[in-house]
């Protein structure tokens, strides 16, 4: 597993079966999301799960759409790590959410991620986001890994 030094990836005690997939050291963007959990699926998917709560709320008092898609992003790189792909200092090249329901606050939030393929240079992903059993979108991106000096 190719997991970036910055992120904190320890059993979470207080959620069997799941892992910490925490950003350490200086505030960044992704801390926005909040506690962020991942797990390896039997099935060659694996799972990110969130905490929607208020600051992810829009006027509507549910999950806004920039929270979701955020969640997304992260749940390409942390599925797509838990998976084996080298997508630790990779960027997103193109992704496609499809919204198609709402997502409500208190109740967590699941990514179900599924590693379509990894070339040399690109990594391909797709995968649903679901409360409970309530898909809420779908979504795929293509992922270009980091060209690292010789």
């Amino acid at each position: 597993m190719h997991i970036h030094p910055a992120i904190r990836h320890d059993p979470a005690p207080d959620h069997p079966g799941w892992m910490t997939w925490d950003v350490t050291g200086p505030e960044r963007f992704n801390n926005s999301i909040g506690r962020l959990l991942v797990r390896r699926g039997d099935d060659g998917r694996d799972w990110c799960r969130m905490f929607p709560a208020q600051p992810h709320s829009n006027l509507g008092n549910k999950v806004h759409g920039g929270a979701l898609m955020t969640f997304v992003d992260m749940a390409l790189y942390a599925g797509g790590a838990m998976a084996g792909a080298n997508v630790a200092m990779a960027v997103t090249l193109d992704c496609s959410v499809q919204f198609l329901d709402a997502g409500e606050l208190g109740e967590p939030l699941d990514a179900e991620v599924e590693l379509l393929r990894e070339t040399g240079r690109l990594v391909f992903v797709r995968g649903r986001l679901l409360q409970g059993d309530r898909l809420v979108a779908s979504f795929s991106a293509s992922l270009r890994k980091a060209v690292l000096p010789r």
